[in-house]
């Protein structure tokens, strides 16, 4: 190319000239011939993309956010009518809770109050069991009473007739000793 030189040494650079003819005169928007014509293209683009926006993207933005809202309000209102069932549910919930609590507690005083039945019944059983046992108990203790008792004074005239054979020597009559046991009792 023209106007390119090389250097043969190694690790240097030369710089390429190009001439002013060919890269024009500057930069082109700064152009002061061109103005007129890009403040058209700038009118017309904007023109067109205002259009676009407003007879296209602007609908489109405006029918999403108006889906938006319409779920957002049918969300509510849904949320509103689940948090009605919901406490619906609850109350229901906690009125059947105190109805199983009020018949739990009647059946507890209920059942309470049956074994407290059977509990006296038995009880009631179990005393009039032991009077009788009692009774019979106190009979034969008066039976064996009245037994020794009767036979205390055999004992009494045997033991005073053993005593006095003794004592004496010599046991006494059976009349004698019959009188002396009659004398000390009474």
């Amino acid at each position: 190319m023209a106007g390119e030189t090389h250097s043969t040494t190694e690790g240097t650079h030369e710089a390429i000239e190009v001439p002013a003819a060919e890269h024009g005169a500057g930069f082109p928007p700064f152009d002061v011939t061109t103005f007129a014509s890009q403040l058209l293209w700038l009118a017309i683009t904007f023109a067109v993309f205002y259009w676009i926006m407003k007879n296209v993207a602007m609908p489109r933005i405006a029918g999403i956010l108006e889906d938006r809202e319409d779920r957002i309000a049918g969300d509510f209102s849904e949320a509103n009518r689940l948090k009605e069932e919901t406490d619906a549910a609850i109350a229901a919930y906690e009125q059947a809770l105190a109805e199983a609590r009020n018949k739990a507690h009647g059946i507890a005083n209920d059942t309470r109050a049956k074994l407290k039945a059977d509990n006296e019944t038995r009880r009631e059983k179990a005393e009039a069991g032991l009077a009788e046992k009692l009774k019979a108990a106190e009979a034969h203790i008066a039976g064996i009473k009245t037994e020794a008792l009767s036979q205390i004074g055999e004992i009494a005239g045997d033991t005073t007739s053993a005593l006095v054979e003794k004592l004496i020597g010599k046991a006494p009559t059976k009349t004698d000793l019959t009188k002396a046991l009659k004398s000390a009792m009474n």
